[in-house]
């Protein structure tokens, strides 16, 4: 069990005992608060919905704090306050149903909070309904998703750490999705495209299980995605995959599996990249920083972003990879102006 601040504890307390209290986000009802806390989780009984977080952080001692919350997602991330300093946060979380996956599990209803750190200290927070709050969708496969179980985690749960309040993801990424499976699904994109407002992006990343896909239709699939995203206001980022750890004799990933070239040849970044071209659409060429990044680090270093020491496994991330992965997509929203500089967190 974490450690956890004493004088906190006492606070969370609130003479009451260790309880949590229900309480629900009415429209104009007080902010729900530090009532609906324990030692070291939160709860709050709200709808689906996307909720304004704003903490307080510290205590009489030094303390490093980070929360996450729904199913694994990185909310906040590791934030230390000197002895007998406050330190304001704030985030935007998505509440949904299933709250990780969308063919998973429901999850709990209502917000799920965890208070972590390597010496968490909350001294106070509020939940409120968030009125204008600007959304990221992600629409991928297990290398995205909220990933259920550890070790896995995909780099769309590890996003929402370098995202300040007013933006928020709804991750709709999926495992085993291919672009022809996750069009055909009502949970997937007949559940996400009636969701996008205008201004919203919608990152795609799909390519990993299109292992029979041909290029005529993997290419009518993404403009698929494109023209339907568009239709609704949308702003769609095309996404090239994260590499698969595959390395070559002389150290590098010039090879079909890393690369994610199917059995049928299908150049799956390739074409990504030509229909980002062609339609006029952002692309983040996360298969080309990926591969630079897994080159530079080499068979032995790059075994940590992947699950290669636990799974034997080259394809999906760690927590650690995909923190770094979504690093790298925070980078390019930045770098291409997708989002403002003030919505990112840059530490």
């Amino acid at each position: 069990m974490r450690r956890f601040n004493l004088a906190v504890l006492a606070a969370l307390t609130l003479g009451a005992g260790l309880t949590a209290v229900p309480a629900h986000a009415a429209a104009g009802s007080a902010p729900l608060g530090i009532d609906n806390c324990t030692a070291g989780a939160c709860h709050f009984d709200v709808p689906a919905g996307t909720y304004d977080v704003k903490v307080l952080l510290g205590g009489d001692t030094a303390s490093s704090t980070a929360i996450s919350g729904e199913t694994r997602r990185s909310l906040l991330p590791e934030t230390a306050a000197p002895a007998g300093e406050r330190i304001a946060r704030s985030f935007t979380v998505n509440v949904r149903t299933p709250e990780g996956e969308p063919t998973g599990a429901a999850g709990t209803p209502g917000l799920d909070l965890v208070i972590g750190g390597a010496a968490p200290a909350l001294a106070d927070i509020k939940v409120t309904p968030a009125h204008r709050a600007r959304q990221i969708f992600l629409v991928g496969d297990s290398t995205v998703c909220d990933q259920p179980g550890d070790p896995y985690s995909g780099w769309g749960q590890q996003l929402p750490q370098y995202l300040r309040r007013n933006l928020s993801v709804a991750n709709y990424a999926d495992s085993g999705e291919s672009t022809v499976t996750y069009l055909a699904s009502a949970q997937l994109w007949g559940t996400v495209q009636p969701l996008i407002r205008p201004g919203d992006l919608v990152l795609v990343q799909l390519a990993h299980n299109d292992k029979t896909t041909d290029e005529a239709t993997y290419r009518a699939n993404l403009e698929t995605l494109v023209a339907g995203i568009r239709e609704k206001g949308g702003e769609p980022v095309l996404v090239t995959p994260i590499v698969r750890r595959w390395f070559n004799s002389d150290g590098t990933l010039n090879n079909n599996t890393a690369l994610l070239v199917n059995g049928l040849g299908v150049d799956h970044p390739a074409v990504i990249r030509s229909v980002a071209a062609d339609n006029g659409v952002p692309l983040i060429d996360l298969t080309a920083r990926t591969k630079s990044l897994v080159e530079s680090l080499g068979p032995e270093g790059s075994k940590a972003l992947y699950l290669y020491n636990e799974k034997r496994d080259n394809t999906h991330t760690s927590v650690h990879g995909a923190t770094v992965y979504a690093g790298l997509v925070r980078d390019e929203l930045l770098a291409q102006h997708l989002v403002p500089e003030g919505l990112v967190r840059a530490d």
